[in-house]
């Protein structure tokens, strides 16, 4: 497809407009977001397609810039609802989706769909508008679903709602996405996707905003003295991140080192801390934790950001650290190092490709505190070594700005070159 004038970008769940760190807000609303405004800028003309979850909010929305724009589709409550929820108002989105189209007579020559919800949608437009469709999931459920796994149990998974629907998905879009290698191996393992269809290309980072700014500047923007130190997470607040883990680990820490707490704080970023208890069991427990570790001093929960906070938070921080058990990609991870700050994190699914254990960041086995906080002394205590992977760090995130991905795509997005109706099953 070699001319490519208007593309509909599907985000069924969550709006690429909606605060990061919040429930099921995360890299996959930033991917949408600046790959939308990359191709905006290009002069390709962008309709990002989501669920109307608030009824004051404009139907349609111009915030993405220059020929891109977001618009919000009624299905059940315009109220935020988990993606099981969303799953039987798919018909009445779809529907409302195409009446859209319709009555603004509008024409796409490609479908981008995000996450499997979009999908299922997807393969009904495809059918009435006879264009391709090019499907990214972000994450996997049979891949969550392993993880998730307690100890001991059969590795052998019922196909479940989600599971299913990738399977079906995968079999026939036109184009797959993965964000790495290992997702690609992942596909073809665990779904027997086509082989032929699947191209890996990474997510991007908007390197204009994300950029090394000196730590004692960014730290002054955010109210911290000079002479403390900070430790970052960012993420949703959810028992897969492993901040249990990092709670550990400073606890191990604080019983091995206690020198280095002095004027530390490690500021959590994601969830609503705000939040009656009982509406986020985990940020509940983490709580907990926290006490019972003897750790309110040090641990702060923070809630979620906008991105134009998070550039001075992942400056200010010594290290960001993703002690997570499972990350398709792990997008927060490059936005830290294009700032010129070191990863410490699990080497699963994307980060074991992004990282490169002692030249950016570090690695650490999942869910042991002891080897966490190992690397954590490193960085807080060598600073020369700190300052050498965030060197690094920042220059292998330079690879991935986000023109440099849009280039990726949109020669992936030429090889569907068939109109879809010569390709399809009428």
């Amino acid at each position: 497809m070699p001319n490519i004038a208007r593309i509909a970008m599907l985000s069924v769940h969550t709006c690429p407009l909606a605060t990061l760190g919040g429930k099921k807000t995360g890299g996959m609303n930033v991917y949408v977001r600046e790959l939308s405004r990359e191709f905006g800028r290009r002069g390709i003309q962008v309709d990002v397609f989501t669920r109307s979850q608030d009824p004051c909010a404009a139907h349609v929305n111009q915030m993405l810039g220059e020929n891109a724009r977001v618009i919000h589709v009624r299905a059940g409550a315009e109220a935020p609802l988990d993606p099981e929820q969303v799953y039987p108002h798919l018909p009445e989105f779809t529907a409302n989706l195409l009446h859209f189209v319709d009555e603004n007579h509008l024409h796409y020559d490609l479908i981008y769909s995000h996450y499997w919800l979009s999908g299922i949608v997807a393969h009904t437009l495809r059918a009435a508008w006879r264009v391709p469709v090019v499907q990214m999931f972000h994450t996997l459920g049979m891949m969550k679903d392993r993880v998730a796994q307690p100890p001991g149990a059969s590795s052998a998974h019922p196909a479940d709602l989600r599971s299913f629907n990738e399977a079906d998905i995968m079999s026939w879009a036109d184009l797959l996405i993965a964000a790495t290698p290992a997702e690609r191996a992942q596909m073809l393992w665990l779904y027997c996707a086509p082989r032929s269809r699947i191209a890996v290309v990474p997510p991007g980072v908007n390197t204009a905003h994300f950029r090394p700014i000196p730590p004692d500047v960014a730290k002054a923007a955010l109210g911290i003295p000079s002479d403390h130190r900070l430790l970052l997470f960012v993420g949703r607040i959810e028992p897969l991140k492993g901040v249990d883990t990092l709670l550990q680990a400073l606890a191990l820490l604080k019983a091995q080192r206690p020198e280095l707490l002095q004027k530390l704080t490690l500021s959590i970023i994601g969830g609503d801390p705000s939040a009656a208890k009982g509406e986020n069991v985990e940020m509940d427990r983490l709580k907990a934790l926290r006490a019972q570790l003897g750790l309110e001093e040090i641990v702060l929960f923070l809630g979620a950001k906008d991105q134009a906070a998070l550039r001075e938070y992942y400056a200010a921080a010594e290290a960001l650290i993703m002690p997570s058990d499972y990350e398709s990609f792990g997008m927060v991870a490059l936005e830290a190092m294009a700032c010129g700050t070191p990863v410490i994190a699990s080497a699963v699914g994307g980060l074991a490709f992004l990282i490169r254990d002692g030249v950016n960041g570090y690695h650490v086995p999942v869910r042991e505190p002891q080897a966490l906080a190992e690397k954590i002394c490193a960085v807080l205590c060598e600073p020369e070594t700190r300052a050498r992977l965030g060197a690094n760090a920042a220059r292998d995130a330079a690879e991935y700005d986000w023109s440099r991905i849009a280039d990726r795509l949109l020669s992936e997005f030429s090889r569907l070159a068939l109109p879809i109706c010569q390709r399809m099953t009428c």
